[in-house]
């Protein structure tokens, strides 16, 4: 992770509860080039609050009274396409991910996240990209597979099981390791921990895989390691 910004990242964080909310704000604060600007406790605030700030990521909890988060994504991403949104949520549940990634966020993750996710996720998105927590990501390549394996035996075409065969081609024996954890759902420290080595080390690997894979995020690259083969999903 790059802690040297030469440009402050301008956060609003929404959230009706307070407690939670004040300890993301502490987090956030503690990395360099990270500014909290304004808080809010529901959609409405929110749209209040972009007016006013022009914030360049918008943390959104999902569930609010009023307008609820995927509704105030929607109505911010149409009047400031530049805004990244991230919604904070209970919910691993595929669905409510779809819609949220559908309303224009550019993040998902679950509130038990821990803080090294809720700082990467800010850098990623900030920087253009896209961050689903990764529990959450295990759930979306299962149903992928469910329902493109489900289609292909009714059409006979389209996606198709294939042998499984480590990429070895293009990755190494560590990042094939490090890639089915991935698909495991595991985050840079459970991936770490199980392989006994530093949670730096795992993003090293995790860039490298991306890379090599021409891949943008790590979802896009477990989506395209199910499809090839490389990766068991049980």
């Amino acid at each position: 992770m790059n802690n040297t910004r030469e440009t402050t990242t301008n956060i609003v964080l929404i959230d009706d509860h307070r407690l939670f909310r004040e300890g993301v704000r502490r987090i956030l604060e503690m990395e360099p080039g990270f500014e909290i600007v304004a808080e809010g406790d529901d959609g409405k605030d929110a749209e209040e609050i972009l007016w006013k700030h022009q914030p360049d990521v918008v943390l959104m909890d999902i569930n609010m009274p009023g307008v609820n988060g995927v509704e105030a994504t929607r109505r911010l991403i149409s009047r400031s396409p530049n805004t990244k949104v991230i919604i904070l949520s209970i919910h691993d549940d595929e669905n409510y991910v779809t819609h949220s990634l559908k309303s224009g966020a550019s993040g998902y993750l679950l509130k038990e996240m821990d803080a090294d996710s809720l700082v990467e996720a800010v850098h990623v998105v900030t920087d253009g990209g896209a961050y689903i927590h990764p529990k959450v990501t295990h759930n979306l390549v299962n149903e992928f597979r469910r329902l493109a394996t489900s289609g292909s035996k009714r059409s006979g075409s389209g996606f198709r099981d294939v042998e499984y065969r480590k990429p070895l081609h293009i990755l190494t024996r560590r990042e094939c390791e490090v890639l089915q954890l991935m698909t495991d759902g595991k985050s840079n420290r459970a991936v770490g921990e199980t392989l006994y080595i530093s949670e730096k080390t795992v993003k090293n690997h995790v860039s490298n895989i991306l890379q090599k894979m021409n891949v943008e995020d790590r979802t896009q690259a477990v989506v395209e390691a199910i499809k090839n083969g490389w990766v068991k999903v049980g």
